[in-house]
């Protein structure tokens, strides 16, 4: 089986939209073509941003790289972090079932992230006939 050379994960939160893309690397993150704290400065915390790489324990091999419109600050990060998890959940070969796999690191990212799946507000759609 042939290793791919990325993988990509879209995440959500509000209305930020963040397309990640997880490449061998450093632990390097890039949005928008610009470092993490040239995007963000002080209005986010960093830690919050690389949880999932902490919590899968994959801190330092990956570098990030990121598209994230829309949104507050805010809101984007919670994107990104939304979207590394998922591309995370790539490398194991998630498609859309969390249940069948139960490694140790899906697993915490399961537990940090609920199902990873978007609030109800959101997926909520249309109008609600009594």
């Amino acid at each position: 089986m042939i290793t791919p050379a990325f993988y990509s994960g879209t995440g959500r939160r509000k209305t930020a939209i963040a397309r990640v893309r997880l490449l061998p690397g450093e632990g390097e993150i890039v949005v928008n073509g610009r470092s993490l704290d040239e995007h963000f400065g002080n209005a986010v915390n960093e830690a919050d941003v690389r949880m999932p790489f902490r919590v899968t324990n994959t801190e330092g091999r990956f570098n990030a790289m990121i598209k994230v419109e829309g949104g507050g600050v805010t809101g984007q990060a919670g994107a990104i972090r939304h979207g590394i998890a998922r591309a995370l959940l790539h490398q194991y070969g998630w498609k859309a079932d969390l249940g069948r796999q139960r490694t140790p690191s899906i697993q915490a990212l399961r537990a940090t992230f609920g199902a990873l799946a978007k609030p109800d507000h959101v997926v909520r759609g249309g109008t609600v006939e009594f």
